[in-house]
């Protein structure tokens, strides 16, 4: 059962949905079995075009890992590029879409002070209704070593007492000979800023 689901079992007005801007051939999908089938078929199909059969398994535990860390993150939705077409822009990326609830006793303005205070969390864009911030962390892939950037974006969902906020979560990786601004970098950082700035809230539906 989603969030969504169980707030309207327990007779809780549902969260609002939202719209987003997206670069063409982006879509939003769930994280879902039959969302992670097509995005594996899509990609043998791929990888059978360019003669590369031979990456695919290891691409297909990359994925399968991918929808499990959604999953277990409460991801609800996320938006990437899915149209095979000529324009589409294709960029190692997701954009994911997840809740964020204030601790017990506290409430959004006590986590964006301390996202602010720990994280350097700044308005996007000059927007202050919502925050941005970018985290940074060694990884491991195979015998590689990576650096994975996250950026984070927070902003209150409409009705909810700003109890509870959308965190959209963003993520690519370089290397760590690479610049952390370079050009190639910076052009994902403007494309994930430009695509959350264009949020809209739709109006919440009734019960």
């Amino acid at each position: 059962m989603s969030v969504s689901d169980l707030r309207q079992a327990l007779g809780a007005q549902p969260d609002p949905e939202f719209d987003l801007e997206l670069p063409t051939g982006w879509s939003r999908r769930e994280p879902d079995e039959a969302t992670m089938h097509d995005m594996l078929a899509a990609m043998k199909r791929r990888l059978m075009e360019s003669h590369r059969p031979d990456l695919y398994a290891q691409a297909k535990v990359l994925v399968e890992r991918a929808f499990d860390d959604m999953r277990r993150g409460g991801v609800f939705a996320f938006f990437s590029a899915t149209d095979p077409g000529p324009d589409t822009l294709f960029v190692p990326s997701t954009i994911n879409a997840s809740v964020r609830r204030a601790e017990p006793g506290q409430s959004l303005d006590d986590v964006a002070r301390a996202l602010i205070r720990d994280y350097k969390a700044t308005p996007l864009l000059g927007d202050k209704r919502t925050l941005r911030v970018e985290r940074e962390k060694m990884a491991r892939m195979g015998s590689e070593t990576l650096v994975n950037h996250s950026v984070v974006y927070l902003t209150p969902i409409p009705g909810a007492r700003r109890r509870r906020a959308l965190q959209l979560v963003a993520g690519f990786a370089r290397r760590p000979e690479t610049a952390p601004d370079d050009p190639a970098l910076d052009s994902l950082r403007v494309l994930f800023d430009t695509c959350v700035s264009t949020l809209r809230w739709r109006p919440a539906p009734t019960v």
